[in-house]
């Protein structure tokens, strides 16, 4: 799973609203890339410095874009029985307040639709989950307002 979260210039393949990703550079375990995000009329590119440190954690810098900030964070390790925990968290706010008032509205959706492009990902790649797969539960935090 670790490997599948930091290949992020395949992002586009699986994860809704991401239209295109470029790697600007990749020097160690530090990769700079843009994503282009877009939903209907609305399309912006985000540009952030990602830091691998395998197979432990992946943390997410953002650089430029629609946003005042991002913070996101990836950590990895072994489940019982096989697998891994994944702790995933991310804060952000935008510029626009119009564009925060929508990501509040369907923050929650978009989420889950996140994380099933992932599961989906994973399968996909790895095969099927021999067990039940996890219960993901959405973020409490809220953008703010």
């Amino acid at each position: 799973m670790f490997d599948l979260v930091a290949d992020i210039g395949r992002y586009d393949e699986f994860l809704p609203w991401v239209q295109a990703m470029r790697i600007r550079s990749h020097e160690g375990d530090v990769v700079t890339a843009d994503m282009v995000v877009g939903f209907k009329l609305v399309r912006e590119r985000f540009t952030s410095q990602v830091t691998i440190d395998r197979p432990r954690s992946i943390h997410v810098d953002y650089i430029s874009g629609p946003l005042k900030y991002l913070k996101n964070d990836w950590a990895f390790k072994p489940a019982p029985g096989g697998g891994c925990e994944i702790d995933f968290s991310v804060d952000f706010e935008f510029k626009n307040k119009m564009f925060e008032r929508l990501a509040g509205m369907f923050f929650h959706e978009a989420f889950k639709r996140m994380v099933s492009a992932f599961e989906a990902r994973a399968a996909a790649v790895y095969g099927p989950a021999e067990t039940a797969a996890p219960e993901f539960i959405a973020p409490s935090a809220q953008p703010i307002p």
